[in-house]
């Protein structure tokens, strides 16, 4: 599956009206550490068709950024029928963004 790219127009129907539990990864163009975590993030999506993937870029959608209480990058945030179960900041390996979704 492919990654879901969020803003304020697409958000209620991709994330809040989503029946499989929701991948969000906060991030900006300048952050290295978001760069890292990126191929991560691919590799999750390519592999489990039961999570929907997606990716806020803090810098054009401050709004959402705003709505989570993100002040650092990346961030993950999982969620599950609208609602936030679990929340990650800072990279991390694959194996640990798997346990993160559990």
């Amino acid at each position: 599956m492919s990654v879901t790219f969020l803003n304020a127009d697409n958000f209620d129907t991709e994330v809040m009206q989503c029946a499989d539990r929701v991948l969000i990864d906060f991030y900006a163009d300048w952050c290295g550490p978001c760069h890292m975590l990126s191929p991560v993030i691919e590799q999750v999506a390519e592999e489990r068709a039961d999570i929907h993937v997606c990716k806020v870029n803090v810098d054009r959608a401050p709004e959402l950024a705003a709505q989570f209480g993100i002040t650092s990058i990346p961030a993950l945030v999982v969620m599950d029928g609208g609602r936030i179960i679990r929340r990650s900041v800072g990279f991390m390996p694959k194996e640990d963004v798997l346990e993160l979704l559990k």
